[in-house]
């Protein structure tokens, strides 16, 4: 099994390798046939890992496939860590990614960049891979950066356009601030167990839960807190979440083929999928696990408004997923690690399908990507707008579609829960419902349905995309309604997961919810009876109904109002987080830079140490260069001088 594990990861990257360095010789058909082979066999070989895995009896792996060096008695190695938690991941990834390259075929088919955009998205999903499947620190943080490194390039790959080059900046240096807090918290695991094996940290988790330390003095805190808060930090860079959220909408700018696998399987995904591995270490710090409850909730009730006033069609995806990273996250500080992943997974299939079929208007479209000069178009893109309303469906947690089972279910956990702040973010995640079908059917309304909006040249060109494009929306359509059936009962109250996932026994309230789970027919009929959030949700998809279809005069007219406008101007205003960063943190943080050039680098370092000792020299040199004369008389007169002086010393001493 090493060696095929060791295919599913190399695949990938030998295919990035070959497209990206042998581009002009394979042409455009070879850049874009290895790389997904390269994908292909890895998506087969992980489908293969997780069914083998599925079977009764069958035992994790966890070893070593390359030691790098050892300092000490620790080891740095390349190891693998593969059980049904990695198995899940490794066939989301890879199936995604197969989908996303299939797809790029027809979406990026005029762009020059063609190869290195094929290279790059199989170079994604090796890091990613490499991510999932490690079995120690030092392996997860090489995934962690590498996936970091990737989007950097993907997001700013049109590197002419300004904005993507704001916007992959911005990425890069939010993501900055939270791998700062990653390393701390690696550093603070490794500070006391004397190793990077998660097997090593995970077996002294309790031992690490009793030391305590001080940050600031007489001020005891826990170690493990401390490392958990670090990691978590991490993961609120990769996974968006507040106040590191800012840079997934402006991801926006790359390619949307990029947009999908940034935001359905690879980056955002990276964090949930961290915290949920670091589950027995979580699980003994119910601080940790309070803070990552109430910023997931405050994520996903307030980053889902913003969605409900974006006009560009990729940006109210965007912040579709920066909402639903924010339920994944609450079940995390649930302890509902295993709802989380069961969301992660059903959420990567409609929500990559949803961002594809946004890229499907936009091609028929000639790239317009404002919603107000759409409409009418589910004549146009019969395909295009079937499986965006499969995907809608799903995303809003209809019943009976993936993310009904996956999000009803979370839901209900955190419901359970008892640890401080789970009130808060049950309200946060039920009202939350609302918000999604608000967005997600004003969406609909604004691109498929009323009055068509756009110019006639784009009227008169308008059709359904190529094979290329809506062959993987197919693709994914089938998962999002039907994945959820089969996976609910084994998933999340079969411990599937059990031999990954840690759970105290009083933090367990995914067992609770199970003692009334009596099959998936029974969750969708108690559901259509019993769930608030469902009524929520359909309250949502009507409201956007008689705002946008109806009575499509009545936003504007809401929006003048006295109370409503400053809403409104808040929520165009994103909170103020864009303008603190840019106008505050961002100008301060050139002050400090330029302070500390002027003084630090050019006054001191270049100034003083530098420049200044070469003048002292200079200047020294100068005086001597003047001493030596040539003349005879001059040297015999220091001579003499000198002897006096000293005779002079000599008398005094005596």
């Amino acid at each position: 099994m090493e060696n095929i594990y060791l295919l599913i990861v190399l695949c990938p990257l030998v295919a990035a390798a070959v497209a990206g360095l042998f581009g002009r010789q394979i042409g455009r058909s070879g850049a874009h046939w290895v790389t997904i082979i390269g994908v292909a066999i890895s998506f087969g070989l992980s489908l293969y890992v997780l069914s083998a895995l599925a079977a009764d009896g069958a035992v994790a792996f966890n070893g070593t496939v390359y030691e790098w060096a050892t300092i000490g008695n620790m080891r740095l190695e390349v190891g693998f860590l593969v059980d049904r938690l990695t198995a899940i991941m490794m066939t989301v990834v890879t199936f995604v990614s197969l989908a996303v390259h299939v797809y790029t075929i027809g979406y990026m088919h005029d762009d020059p960049g063609y190869q290195r955009f094929f290279s790059y998205i199989s170079l994604f999903t090796f890091a990613m891979l490499m991510l999932v499947m490690s079995n120690n620190f030092l392996q997860l943080f090489f995934g962690w950066e590498a996936v970091g490194v990737v989007s950097y390039l993907l997001i700013g790959f049109w590197y002419k356009k300004p904005t993507a080059i704001f916007a992959n900046m911005k990425a890069f240096l939010v993501n900055r601030v939270g791998d700062f807090g990653f390393l701390l918290g690696i550093a603070a695991i490794v500070w006391v167990t004397g190793s990077l094996d998660y097997a090593v940290a995970f077996g002294s988790a309790q031992e690490i839960a009793a030391q305590s330390m001080q940050i600031l003095p007489n001020r005891d805190w826990s170690v493990l807190t401390v490392a958990c808060i670090g990691l978590f930090v991490g993961a609120m860079g990769k996974s968006a979440q507040v106040p590191l959220h800012v840079w997934l909408p402006d991801s926006m700018e790359g390619p949307t083929p990029i947009s999908a696998l940034i935001h359905a399987a690879t980056m955002v995904t990276a964090g949930i999928f961290m915290v949920a591995r670091m589950s027995p270490l979580f699980e003994f710090s119910e601080a940790a696990l309070s803070m990552v409850l109430v910023i997931g909730a405050i994520t996903a009730f307030f980053t889902g408004l913003l969605g409900i006033v974006q006009n560009d069609i990729k940006r109210v995806v965007a912040y579709s997923t920066l909402s639903q990273l924010g339920y994944m996250t609450v079940a995390l500080g649930a302890s509902a690690y295993a709802a989380s992943i069961f969301h992660l997974m059903t959420h990567a299939f409609f929500k990559a399908l949803l961002f594809l079929a946004a890229g499907s208007v936009i091609i028929a479209m000639h790239h317009e990507q404002d919603m107000r000069k759409m409409g009418g178009l589910r004549r146009h893109l019969p395909i295009t707008y079937w499986t965006s309303l499969i995907g809608t469906l799903a995303l809003i947690g209809f019943p009976g579609f993936s993310g009904f089972f996956s999000k009803d279910a979370l839901i209900e956990a955190v419901h359970a829960s008892q640890l401080p702040g789970a009130g808060f973010a049950y309200w946060c995640v039920l009202l939350g419902v609302f918000v999604t079908a608000l967005y997600s059917f004003r969406l609909l309304f604004l691109v498929f349905f009323g009055a068509e909006r756009m110019d006639k040249h784009t009227r008169s060109h308008l059709h359904e995309s190529p094979w290329v494009v809506t062959g993987p929306l197919i693709a994914l359509a089938i998962p999002s309604i039907f994945i959820g059936w089969f996976t609910i009962e084994p998933m999340l109250f079969g411990g599937f997961m059990s031999d990954a996932i840690f759970v105290l026994e009083e933090h367990d309230v995914l067992h609770e919810v199970g003692e009334e789970f009596h099959g998936a027919a029974q969750f969708v009929t108690h559901a259509v009876t019993h769930s608030v959030a469902l009524y929520l949700a359909l309250a949502g998809a009507i409201t956007a109904w008689f705002l946008y279809l109806r009575r499509p005069e009545l936003p504007g007219v809401l929006a003048a109002m006295p109370g409503l406008s400053t809403v409104k101007r808040v929520l165009d205003n994103k909170y103020g987080f864009d303008w603190f960063n840019e106008k505050i943190l961002a100008k301060a943080a050139r002050v400090i830079g330029y302070v500390l050039w002027g003084i630090g680098d050019r006054g001191i370092i270049d100034g003083l140490l530098v420049n200044g000792s070469a003048r002292a020299i200079g200047a020294f040199a100068g005086v001597a260069r003047r001493v030596q004369t040539g003349y005879l008389y001059h040297y015999a007169f220091a001579i003499v001088i000198g002897l006096a002086v000293l005779i002079f010393w000599f008398v005094l001493r005596t």
